[in-house]
């Protein structure tokens, strides 16, 4: 089953003589269980390719169909709501709330969903606890380190069961080390079967994926099977 299945899709800007056409006639298939690397240099169209992705930006033409959704009729409150149920994100700067703890910061989006207090709370914990943050679910984020803080942002990407993690240049913010220490985890994810879609402008770090997909001038220029990848993963 495909999770995600884009056709055609394109996006512009501006009106008149001032458009400016960001995404064209893109179509990308990824099915459940995918490891898949967006790469693409400044300006290529992947942020914008990304913000589609994940229903924070709507195309001008094409379908999106997500884990079964048909997305462009959808009102925004529908697609929040979609977005929340499906979609675990993962940011380059964490986007942790300072004031709350790690464990609070995982239960965001439960709360969102409706799930009550004690089941959300354990859920957060089990979460934290799995990837090596269960001695710091009181530890808010200034007292946590880079790697820590990445870790805490995958476990409420998590947090709801969802279809697919899309990952915004996950180990920006993080030295080369940790870096390797969250592209390990992300792969060490996928082994588990969750389907993972990175976005990056470094190809080093799409090398990590099982299949690569090149972005460049709002156009789909490649998409292979990472070779080295698909072996490891396989051998897992």
């Amino acid at each position: 089953m495909n999770i995600i299945e884009l056709s055609g899709i394109g996006k512009t800007y501006g009106r008149g003589a001032e458009q400016v056409q960001i995404l064209r006639n893109v179509s990308l298939s990824v099915a459940a269980g995918d490891f898949v690397a967006i790469v693409g240099p400044s300006g290529s169209g992947k942020s914008t390719l990304m913000n589609t992705i994940g229903l924070l930006d709507t195309p001008t033409e094409g379908t999106y169909v997500l884990d079964g959704v048909a997305t462009e009729r959808l009102s925004d409150s529908q697609m929040a709501a979609v977005r929340n149920k499906k979609i675990g994100f993962i940011f380059q700067q964490f986007n942790l709330l300072p004031r709350l703890t790690a464990l609070e910061n995982v239960e965001l989006p439960l709360i969102y969903a409706g799930v009550g207090t004690s089941e959300r709370r354990e859920r957060a914990r089990r979460m934290l606890e799995s990837l090596g943050m269960g001695a710091r679910v009181g530890h808010r984020p200034s007292q946590l380190s880079g790697g820590q803080q990445q870790r805490v942002a995958i476990a409420r990407a998590l947090a709801g069961s969802p279809s697919l993690l899309l990952a915004d240049e996950p180990t920006g913010a993080l030295d080369s080390k940790t870096g390797q220490e969250v592209l390990d985890l992300m792969i060490e994810l996928n082994a588990q079967g969750n389907t993972i879609v990175l976005i990056t402008h470094d190809p080093h770090i799409a090398e990590h994926a099982a299949r690569v997909v090149s972005i460049r001038d709002g156009a789909i220029v490649e998409d292979r099977i990472n070779e080295t990848t698909a072996r490891r993963v396989k051998r897992a």
